[in-house]
């Protein structure tokens, strides 16, 4: 069912080669599980598969909330269209001994395998952490034996990782959540981490961060990092804000570290992920808020520049 994205503000169709959500009509591909406040489908991770029969079909992994006190689940999925989503797995937090979970990670391993990270979290202490599943096969990550990959410490939770494999470097961003003042364990930044087998990191400190007296000065988690360092991030000015987070852009410094571009946000949607199209432009995935403040996975095929001023 195609929207209209009503509730999505942009300034055009790019922003220095920038594809942003609103730029195109907007498919639900995964709705809300119920009405109101904690029912969420979003959080996306999505790949396009570029290996074996299954080879050039999209893998979206996401996660599924039932309100604020029911069991959180990460949906593993195929789809041809990247719009008509074939659920292969569903995990629920209760097999992680835990009550939340928060955006997946999928990643093709050297071998031709899978491994998907997964955040679990629980209310009474916000010390997310996240474990890794590996297998042959995207459908043996369901009984894959979860293992340690980036603990929570006392010094902080951690959560929503993007990873991504180079030939054999691994590079990871983990939203951070510091621990050391009760109550405020919303506040949030971004952490950069190396690996030579994507098993053991190097934390190579933070590298994007809230702005004081800015609309993301409560926190900024990265979302996606494309080639050329444009990163696209979720932020927000106050704790209140907390799960109403917007969409911001940046680059990738000399340095290392993501500079955020303008002022103010460009889209009213979370976790943006895009996926470069091999013909030519790109299809988005983000969540997107509805009027009763639950949350759907909704996807967007942006046409690149040329072919957009060529219409």
């Amino acid at each position: 069912m195609t929207i209209e994205n009503r509730s999505i503000t942009v300034a055009g169709p790019s922003v220095r080669g920038f594809p942003l959500p609103g730029s195109a009509p907007a498919v639900a591909v995964a709705r809300a599980p119920g009405s109101g406040r904690g029912y969420w489908a979003g959080a996306p991770c999505v790949l396009l598969d570029d290996a074996g029969d299954d080879a050039g079909t999209f893998v979206i992994a996401y996660r599924v909330r039932h309100g604020n006190d029911g069991i959180d689940q990460n949906v593993v999925a195929r789809s041809v269209d990247g719009e008509t989503l074939s659920t292969v797995f569903t995990l629920d937090a209760s097999q992680f001994g835990t009550t939340w979970m928060e955006r997946p990670a999928l990643v093709r391993t050297e071998r031709g395998g899978w491994r998907m990270f997964v955040c679990t979290g629980n209310p009474q202490t916000k010390a997310w952490r996240i474990d890794v599943l590996e297998a042959d096969d995207l459908a043996g990550l369901a009984s894959a034996e979860p293992q340690p990959a980036f603990p929570s410490d006392a010094r902080r939770g951690v959560k929503d990782p993007v990873v991504r494999r180079v030939g054999n470097r691994w590079q990871a961003w983990l939203c951070c959540h510091p621990l050391d003042v009760p109550g405020a364990e919303d506040r949030m930044t971004t952490a950069y981490l190396t690996s030579t087998d994507g098993l053991h990191w190097q934390d190579r400190g933070t590298v994007l961060a809230g702005r004081p007296g800015n609309w993301d000065a409560r926190g900024a988690r990265l979302t996606e990092i494309l080639p050329g360092g444009r990163a696209y991030y979720d932020g927000r000015a106050t704790a209140e804000e907390n799960w109403f987070e917007r969409l911001g852009l940046a680059m990738a410094t000399p340095a290392g570290r993501l500079e955020p571009l303008g002022d103010a946000p460009v889209a009213d949607v979370r976790y943006v992920t895009v996926v470069p199209l091999p013909g030519g432009g790109s299809r988005l995935y983000y969540e997107a808020r509805l009027a009763d403040e639950a949350h759907e996975l909704r996807t967007e095929l942006v046409k690149s520049e040329s072919a957009a001023a060529a219409d």
